[in-house]
């Protein structure tokens, strides 16, 4: 069961930039209600109130029993772009473009033996077949180790945890009747159909 969705913004510096925000300087963390993901399902179905959710290619790593990261799959950070803009102009919580029901479809998740299976990595997302992000781990600004020793040390995480750890450049807006496909490079792809 996932509980809770610990999640690395701005971690990748062309993302930060395209939306006009600062590079920070130490882990910037936000959370996704756990039961926000779905898991491999091919399917998403956007909630009706929203107007401009955008798509947000991610790795995400999850803790097992001991607080240690044994798997892996690829993950949508969905966002509700026009509504967070809003609400951060006004000093408000952003939980409503973030966490709403459907907003962290999974892969599949696959086993890790080591983070370095994952480092120079290429995570690529591509909406009818245009590819849109396309970006790899090495480009990161904190990597997997400083992100889950962060959350560990500031957090209340528990096994079966995700930690999101960020999204390359080209996020941009999804609809219904668009195919996504997701793909962590020589790992794993999945593919959904938006409703």
């Amino acid at each position: 069961m996932i509980q809770n969705i610990w999640a690395i913004g701005r971690n990748y510096v062309e993302h930060a930039k395209e939306l006009g925000n600062e590079v920070p300087t130490e882990p910037l963390v936000f959370l996704k209600a756990g039961s926000c993901a779905t898991v491999a399902a091919s399917e998403i179905h956007l909630p009706k109130w929203t107007t401009d959710v955008h798509h947000e290619v991610e790795i995400a790593l999850q803790f097992d029993e001991n607080l240690q990261i044994s798997s892996a799959c690829v993950a949508l950070d969905l966002t509700e772009r026009t509504l967070q803009s809003k609400l951060k102009s006004k000093g408000q919580p952003w939980t409503l473009a973030k966490s709403f029901t459907e907003a962290c479809p999974l892969s599949s998740f696959f086993p890790i033996e080591s983070l370095d299976e994952l480092r120079n990595i290429g995570i690529k997302l591509t909406v009818n077949g245009e590819l849109r992000q396309n970006g790899n781990t090495s480009l990161m600004i904190f990597p997997f180790e400083e992100q889950i020793d962060y959350v560990r040390q500031h957090f209340p995480v528990v096994a079966g945890d995700l930690l999101l750890t960020g999204t390359p450049a080209g996020v941009g807006q999804i609809k219904p009747g668009d195919i996504l496909l997701a793909e962590i490079v020589g790992k794993i792809t999945h593919q959904w159909s938006v409703k």
